[in-house]
C-alpha cells in the first residue's frame, strides 16, 4: 500500500480492497491475470463456456486465469490454465499485449497470448467448463455482433485475428502453423 491516505478494508484470497481519502477512492488490488487465444493445428479457436456468477450467466471466453501461484510468470500461468480448462497444451506461445481491466477502480492487468495448442492426453478438464471450437473468423464475428461479450476475450480475439494473419501464415493443410 504505502500511501498514508489509504487503508485496507478487506483482504480476500485473491483481492484486497483499499479505501483512500482526499480524494475518496475505492481501489481493488489484484495479482493480475492472463488469457490465451488457443488455436488448434486445424485452425480452430478453443473457447470455454462457463457460468460467471458476477455476470449472472454463462459466458463464452478464451481460457484465462489469475496469476496467484508464487513464482509463476504469465506464460507459465496461461499454459497451466490452457491445460486445466481445455485439455490442450501450448506448443507455441506468443504475447499479444497487456491491458488494464478497468483502471477506474482496479489495478488488475491482463497479459494476453496467442498459442498453437495440441491435445494433452493426460489432462482432465475442469468441471463446469465446456470447450467450444470454432474458426477464428467466426469467433471474431461473434465479438462484432455481441455474442461474445467478455472484454478480455473480445480484445484478444481481435488482436489474434491480426497477429495470426501476420505472424502465423496458414500451413499447407489450411491451419495456423
Amino acid at each position: 500500500m504505502g500511501d498514508a491516505r489509504a487503508r485496507e478494508v478487506f483482504r480476500g484470497r485473491l483481492i484486497r480492497l483499499e479505501v483512500r481519502s482526499d480524494p475518496y477512492r475505492e481501489i481493488v488490488r489484484h495479482p493480475g491475470s492472463c488469457a490465451v487465444v488457443a488455436i488448434t493445428p486445424s485452425g480452430e479457436v478453443l473457447l470455454v463456456r462457463q457460468m460467471r456468477e458476477a455476470a449472472g450467466r454463462s459466458l463464452l471466453e478464451i481460457p484465462a486465469g489469475i496469476m496467484d501461484v508464487e513464482g509463476e510468470d504469465a506464460a507459465d500461468c496461461v499454459g497451466r490454465e490452457l491445460v486445466e480448462e481445455t485439455g490442450h497444451r501450448a506448443v507455441r506461445l506468443e504475447p499479444l499485449g497487456r491491458f488494464l481491466a478497468s483502471a477506474g477502480f482496479t489495478d488488475e492487468a491482463f497479459e494476453l497470448f496467442v498459442a498453437l495448442a495440441t491435445p494433452e492426453p493426460e489432462a482432465a478438464q475442469e468441471e463446469g467448463i465446456q470447450t467450444v471450437r470454432m474458426p477464428l473468423s467466426r469467433a471474431v464475428a461473434a465479438v462484432r455482433d455481441g455474442r461474445i461479450a467478455d472484454a478480455k476475450t473480445a480484445l484478444a480475439l481481435l488482436l489474434a485475428d491480426h497477429a495470426v494473419g501476420v505472424r502465423w501464415p496458414a500451413t499447407e493443410e489450411g491451419g495456423a502453423g
